[in-house]
């Protein structure tokens, strides 16, 4: 069901700290105008573990909202309580979302039938389309293959894994064992084209908040088995891809948004802004590309 370049949202604020919505809407048209295959909000890279539950569902229903239905939405809707999982789903689905992203219970550290008993129990008391978001540097658990498997095959509303584990390895296993209804996407933007050449489906970049139309041609040629068209893009894109990546995601991301007047340069602590250094790194990079341009 969901294949292609999807972007992991930032969240924009202004610099009082709440919530910019005309940023974020101005930031999906970009998304949108520039031909990216889908949305999401709440993630990782939106701040999520910062927004109040208002604002929460106030950003998934500005994505619902300015997709109109044009891409689809992937509400961010993880936490590392299955209850309040559970009640973030239904509520993302009457918000009108068209799937959710639930990530690895994390802190709790779970033993893998933990994991599977808090990932089936969400697909079973909630009809729509999951993501699965196998992440072991942010949650200190893995999804092991074996544990996927049971769960994908169990449950048909689990429609895609996000894999950010790193491990090439473990994602081969996934595509070589996967039931048909179910798509394996990079959660990292560096490895989304070596995971499309061995059977992935597409990505959920950071990198295609500023840059989607490139990000979603390179997934678009590889997944037409372009390969070669597709490796170049893919170079061109690596500075940025390893610049985006210099501090923590979303810090480097949102600095080069506001760098090319996108969004304000604003955070939620505990994170803060880019070191000086690291920020004229970025902006070197941005510049070379010509995302942005020199004063």
């Amino acid at each position: 069901m969901f294949q292609g370049a999807f972007t992991a949202l930032v969240t924009p604020f202004k610099q009082d700290g709440s919530l910019d919505e005309k940023a974020l809407r101005n930031l999906i048209k970009f998304q949108i105008e520039k031909g990216i295959n889908g949305l999401v909000p709440c993630g990782t890279t939106g701040e999520s573990p910062t927004l109040s539950s208002e604002e929460w569902e106030t950003v998934i229903a500005i994505a619902v909202e300015e997709a109109n239905g044009k891409v689809p939405v992937i509400a961010g809707t993880g936490t590392n309580s299955t209850d309040k999982t559970v009640k973030a789903t239904k509520r993302a689905k009457e918000l009108g979302a068209d799937g959710a992203l639930i990530v690895n219970p994390y802190y709790n550290k779970p033993t893998q039938d933990g994991l599977y008993q808090h990932f089936r129990t969400v697909a079973g008391k909630v009809d729509i389309p999951i993501v699965l978001y196998n992440i072991k540097g942010r949650t200190a658990v893995n999804v092991e293959t074996e544990t996927l498997m049971k769960l994908t095959n169990e449950c048909s509303n689990i429609v895609a894994v996000k894999e950010a584990s790193g491990d090439i390895s473990q994602m081969m296993d996934v595509i070589a064992q996967k039931p048909d209804h179910v798509n394996v996407l990079s959660g990292d933007d560096g490895l989304t084209l070596p995971l499309l050449a061995v059977g992935g489906k597409g990505v959920i970049s950071v990198a295609s908040n500023i840059h989607p139309a490139r990000v979603t041609e390179m997934v678009t040629k590889a997944l037409n088995n372009q390969l070669g068209p597709a490796l170049r893009i893919h170079y061109e894109l690596l500075p940025l891809f390893k610049g985006i990546f210099i501090e923590t995601n979303p810090v480097p991301i949102k600095a080069a948004l506001a760098m090319k007047g996108m969004i304000q340069e604003a955070y939620r602590l505990p994170l803060t802004p880019m070191q000086p250094a690291n920020k004229e790194k970025l902006r070197k990079i941005l510049e070379a590309m010509k995302l942005i341009y020199s004063n």
